[in-house]
């Protein structure tokens, strides 16, 4: 079984590029995610490289920005490939099936969560969530 379900926050905006041939939009971002440690032990921190295809790219290309916080869930995928210095490096990424926007707001505004405004819609695939909506 390969499967991965993350919660963090980005570290920079998304990149988007299209895969030559079929023009289908690929983004890729990093997120931070936050190890649980025992108390008074240093924070630890990991930075998947995330992988996303299609529509939901795009989505995250126009509403994900540097600090916000998604959920994913996906796949691992492994790779290597040969550096300049004639070196193999071998890659770890998480190609998403799904992106959660677990903070949601227009990637032109700036800081935090911030509410959509009420006449608004979700991009298409999602659904607009409250307070009320969320178990915890």
């Amino acid at each position: 079984m390969n499967s991965v379900v993350l919660i963090g926050r980005l570290t920079k905006d998304p990149e988007m590029r299209c895969v030559s041939g079929s023009q289908m939009a690929v983004a890729t971002f990093t997120v931070a995610i936050d190890r649980p440690v025992k108390k008074d032990a240093e924070k630890k921190t990991d930075f998947p490289r995330v992988t996303v295809f299609g529509r939901q790219a795009e989505n995250c290309e126009r509403y994900l920005a540097k600090g916000r916080l998604v959920g994913i869930q996906g796949r691992i995928q492994t790779g290597s490939y040969t550096n300049k210095d004639g070196y193999t490096v071998y890659t770890t990424d998480v190609v998403a099936d799904r992106v959660e926007f677990l903070e949601y707001g227009d990637r032109k505004q700036s800081g935090g969560a911030e509410a959509p405004p009420p006449d608004m819609e979700p991009p298409e695939g999602f659904q607009q969530m409250t307070d009320d909506d969320i178990p915890f």
